[in-house]
């Protein structure tokens, strides 16, 4: 089964979904997704997405809000597209039947940390849940988009696929595809796409703790970097401040999100001694961004010995709790717990990607005919952290941008028929499963443990030497198996473990997101620089 399509969409997700939509418009869409189409990051985001709604607001607050939070490393040009041209956007989603919450006719806007105003649209504490309903049920009523679920993507097509093409120079390479298997059939197919659109979503599930689903296994940035696009920041990893501690986890779950949205209302951090502890870190308290709140907690953690700290809301009343999170409230007393009475035991969490695949302002990567919007997208907006809730702007606003580029272009571009077919010729079948569950356990905790919220020189050495023996072994085995889908994703977890460690190698200070102890402190530059890495021999 091979496909031949005019545009190639990966991944499911706000951005996935939104670009095929629009790309309906005026040509034929294959989408394709490694689970079920509602299987992604975007269908777990609580909290909702930051827009300029209401005329007390202005877009100069939102600008600064958003470069206050990104350190001093966000693309300032890209901030002002993405606060100007959102609001318009939120009005495509509610065109679409996207129902948000409001109060007295109006949207009910939310504040989050690192707001300065109410700001968030959302829909109760499921807003993700609620823009995937809505944006499926529109992608379902379109003719010329055929979805592809339980597909993964293998690696992207591109020259070095072509023996002729292999030594065209990298700044002329295009990307026309990719390989897929169909993990229920375990047969892999050859999809090729004028242009392809890399919405693939997070690579929360590279470590030990994350908010991130299942899927989330880093596979537009592995094969982005593979191909040979260029890649940025990858040393930014949030950790959400709050989410759910449980004594024992279910391992084939993610961890519960405790939204930001509960702090925003008025939540209150203590240690397991009852006491709050914010104001010892930041003037703004519970309200300081990511970073700032879980580096705290990972302090008092560790000077305490403790395995978690303590949400407290129960000074609001009970009737605002349950209206404003019904989800989390439910969800809090499965586990026991009534959050109008009893703290909230949290803890952080792997959350999301700040870098990504470096793109333009249209979202074009530097691979002809190759897109990348959303979470697996480095667009720089968020800088060396993101700001809340601009995460699924970013995905709408950029996905948009992306369609109206390729509209202009599609007519110029063409797909070679001599790219191969995938070849598994001596290759074995594994019956050594165990191996690749043991592979992707052992990243999981050397990434947490080396890699995670606070780093240093040492650490992120023993991680590299780890992670390097992990890829020798990876790739021997990816060389003389049948590929299958767990094989293929830990590949790509140990391809995004290394550009993880490499970026925050690169960086000899402590910003934003990437906490060093042998460079507690930003150096003075003005201009602080990105981290940029390409696989200049794919």
């Amino acid at each position: 089964m091979n496909i031949k399509t005019d545009v190639l969409v990966v991944g499911s997700g706000i951005a996935g979904l939104f670009a095929a939509l629009k790309v309906s418009e005026f040509a034929d869409v294959v989408l394709i997704t490694k689970k079920d189409k509602t299987e992604s990051n975007t269908n777990y985001a609580q909290g909702g997405i930051a827009s300029v709604m209401d005329p007390s607001d202005s877009f100069d607050r939102h600008i600064n809000d958003t470069l206050i939070a990104g350190a001093g490393l966000c693309n300032k040009k890209a901030v002002e597209i993405l606060v100007k041209e959102g609001p318009d956007r939120i009005r495509d989603l509610i065109s679409i039947g996207a129902e948000f919450t409001k109060k007295n006719g109006k949207l009910d806007l939310a504040r989050e940390g690192g707001h300065s105003m109410h700001r968030i649209v959302h829909a109760a504490d499921l807003t993700g849940a609620e823009v995937e309903r809505a944006l499926i049920a529109a992608v379902n009523e379109k003719k010329n988009i055929q979805v592809i679920e339980n597909c993964l993507a293998i690696d992207l097509l591109t020259e070095h696929n072509v023996q002729q093409l292999k030594d065209q120079p990298l700044q002329n390479r295009h990307c026309w595809g990719v390989y897929a298997i169909d993990v229920t059939k375990n047969e892999v197919f050859k999809i090729t796409s004028k242009v392809t659109i890399l919405a693939t979503g997070g690579v929360g599930q590279i470590y030990l703790h994350t908010t991130n689903p299942n899927i989330a296994t880093g596979d537009g940035f592995a094969m982005a970097y593979r191909a040979g696009a260029r890649i940025g920041n990858m040393e930014f990893i949030q950790f959400h401040p709050t989410s759910l501690y449980e004594s024992k986890p279910d391992p084939n779950k993610p961890s519960f999100l405790i939204s930001e949205a509960v702090r925003g209302f008025g939540g209150i951090l203590r240690t397991s001694a009852g006491e709050p502890f914010m104001e010892k870190y930041d003037q703004r308290k519970e309200l300081a961004p990511r970073d700032i709140v879980a580096r705290a907690i990972d302090n008092e953690l560790k000077k305490r010995g403790d395995e978690f700290v303590y949400l407290d809301v129960t000074h609001k009343k009970k009737e605002d709790i349950q209206e404003h999170f019904p989800n989390i409230y439910k969800k809090c007393l499965e586990a026991g717990i009534d959050i109008s009475k009893d703290y909230i035991p949290v803890v952080p969490a792997a959350h999301y990607a700040c870098g990504g695949v470096v793109v333009d302002v249209n979202a074009q990567s530097s691979l002809i005919g190759l897109y990348a919007c959303g979470e697996v997208s480095m667009t720089g907006i968020h800088g060396a952290n993101r700001l809340a809730s601009n995460s699924l702007l970013e995905a709408l606003v950029f996905s948009y941008r992306a369609v109206n580029d390729i509209k202009k272009n599609l007519g110029s571009l063409s797909t070679p028929d001599h790219i191969p077919e995938w070849n598994e010729e001596g290759t074995l079948t594994a019956d050594e499963h165990i191996l690749i569950t043991h592979s992707i356990n052992e990243v999981k905790q050397i990434m947490w443990n080396y890699v995670g919220i606070v780093r240093s020189n040492l650490r992120l050495e023993r991680a590299a030497t780890r992670i390097h023996a992990i890829y020798t072994e990876t790739e021997n085995l990816y060389k003389k198996t049948k590929v299958f889908e767990d094989l293929l994703e830990l590949r790509d977890i140990v391809a995004c473990s290394h550009m993880i460690i490499k970026s925050a190698q690169q960086r000899k200070e402590s910003r934003g997101l990437h906490y060093t102890l042998d460079y507690p402190s930003a150096n003075s530059m003005e201009e602080p620089e990105d981290t940029i890495l390409q696989n200049v021999h794919p």
